[in-house]
């Protein structure tokens, strides 16, 4: 008898052997749907359409690209203003929509961890105590106690898994991590748009202040010869005409200062807010061009590096990303579901035998059961088809997004050559109408001119000042731009983990050029 017990022991434990591998295969199973690989960066050569120039000198300032050269973390210290770095700085931990940002990324990676729990066995308890008062029928059974009134306590303990048998849960997991991916970019192109947008107003400000100051100094010169055409005409030497157009005209740029003005304090209203303040906190900083250094040497990155450097872009990856998993759980919910219930406990009628888990008082449960859909009127085969669709939308807007960047970064590098040479031919034409302006007043001291004359080298000297602080501005506007179409550095903060900066992306190219066998993947769905 023993013999034959011990036999059936050894055959139990050598039945669970075998079947150990095939049950950790059930539990753990395959996973079905796409598996999703970084799309290939598009085969083009030059991000613009023919030969790439440098800018040059323009305005006493140089500037040459230098192709393949990398972008600092902070590029904004480039233009070698203290103060413009104390703003963005200060911006980067004041601001709201990049707090919002954070909070979304945040929100994302505990919805991550979350969907993570699903993996594992659902665990609960619960207690409960019943008093009940039965019929006092003396026909009727009676209760343990004798009496009419008892209590019952109930401990008891349910054990809930769903083994991810065809992935559908991993699938899941991996579309909610890479939202969390999603979100992480666009905190990124937050943070950019947020220190691009500073830049910016920044130098809109300068721009502002040195218009206005150009615009005060026609006024002064406009003033100094109205003041001695009038001195002429108590002379009789020249027409009431003359100087009635000339108060015109003292008029007019009087009127051309208050549009200005407004614009500034609008302009500085903007920062503060970019900032994270309130208009009525104010800000002590003040921008010129003078306190700002153009940025000499333009990094231009390699058209390969370009998909993984914008936010936006990786961005739109990873939606693809959270798109195709989405299509292995659709395809996951078509499959039979498994799933495994468990429940043991005690029950009794004196408290303290609750904890009593003798045969006389325990009691437990074990089932599992395996469901398939057989008919629903097509609707897990039309949500798998949705995802498709929805896999393909998205392979669609990466590859627009990708398209967008690259127009980016040629509007950026083809404008700061047009941008050099308008500065050019504005720094000249501010130099000769200087000088008309200059003969024009000398001229006026000897009586030889007439007021159409004065009016005109008037006009045309204070279009020509504005017109170079306009080209001045427009320059580092799109210097700015292109640092922000490059994708502005973030993967060279410290704060960025490996996986997601370059260096990641590198090494994921070298992983899988050194791979004997490249499965198929979901970029089939990406034509490039």
């Amino acid at each position: 008898m023993a013999a034959s017990t011990r036999s059936r022991t050894v055959g139990a434990r050598r039945t669970a052997a075998a079947l150990l591998p095939w049950l950790s295969g059930v539990v753990s199973g395959c996973v079905v749907g796409p598996d999703f690989e970084q799309p290939a960066p598009p085969a083009v050569e030059s991000l613009v359409t023919g030969t790439l120039k440098s800018p040059g000198s323009a305005g006493g300032e140089r500037q040459e690209f230098f192709v393949g050269s990398d972008i600092p973390g902070e590029w904004w210290q480039l233009f070698r203003s203290e103060q413009l770095n104390a703003l963005i700085e200060g911006a980067l931990r004041e601001n709201y929509d990049l707090k919002g940002a954070e909070a979304a990324l945040r929100v994302a990676q505990a919805n991550t961890q979350a969907g993570r729990g699903v993996l594992f066995p659902q665990v609960s308890t619960n207690f409960s105590a019943t008093r009940q008062k039965v019929s006092e029928d003396p026909l009727l059974p009676s209760t343990p106690t004798g009496t009419p009134y008892y209590t019952t306590y109930t401990d008891q303990l349910n054990i809930g898994y769903v083994p991810d048998v065809f992935g559908g849960t991993r699938r899941q997991i991996e579309a909610l991590n890479a939202t969390a991916e999603v979100q992480r970019f666009q905190l990124e192109a937050v943070q950019l748009s947020l220190t691009s947008n500073l830049a910016l107003a920044a130098v809109q400000e300068a721009a502002l202040r040195a218009q206005i100051r150009a615009t005060r100094k026609v006024i002064a010169v406009v003033e100094e010869i109205l003041t001695l055409q009038k001195k002429q005409f108590a002379l009789g030497q020249i027409d009431g005409v003359d100087v009635a157009s000339q108060e015109a005209a003292l008029a007019q740029l009087e009127l051309s200062l208050p549009p200005l003005e407004k614009q500034l304090a609008q302009q500085r209203t903007q920062m503060i807010a970019l900032a994270g303040h309130f208009p009525g906190e104010g800000l002590p900083l003040q921008f010129e061009f003078s306190d700002f250094q153009l940025p000499e040497r333009l990094p231009v990155s390699l058209p390969f590096d370009l998909v993984r450097q914008r936010p936006d872009v990786r961005a739109a990856e990873a939606n693809m990303h959270a798109a195709c998993a989405l299509v292995g759980v659709a395809i996951a919910n078509r499959l039979p579901q498994f799933n495994i219930l468990a429940n043991g406990g005690t029950t009794s009628s004196a408290l303290a035998h609750v904890l009593d888990f003798s045969t006389k008082y325990s009691f437990w449960t074990v089932a599992g059961s395996v469901g398939q859909v057989l008919f629903d009127g097509f609707t897990l085969e039309q949500r798998q088809r949705a995802a498709e669709a929805g896999l393909d939308q998205a392979a669609a807007q990466y590859k627009s997004t990708v398209v967008v960047g690259y127009q980016n970064v040629a509007n950026a590098l083809e404008a700061l050559d047009f941008d050099a040479r308008a500065l050019r031919a504005a720094v000249k034409g501010e130099h000769a109408a200087n000088r008309s302006l200059h003969l024009v007043r000398e001229r006026l001291r000897l009586g030889k001119i007439s007021g159409i004359e004065i009016l005109n080298a008037q006009q045309t000297f204070h279009l020509a000042s504005l017109a170079v602080v306009q080209a001045k501005a427009v320059r580092y506007a799109d210097t700015i731009a292109l640092f922000q179409a490059l994708g502005g550095g973030w993967w060279n903060r410290s704060d960025i983990p490996a996986e997601l900066s370059l260096r990641g992306w590198w090494s994921y190219l070298i992983r899988r050029e050194n791979a004997e066998q490249v499965p198929p993947v979901a970029s089939s769905w990406i034509p490039w």
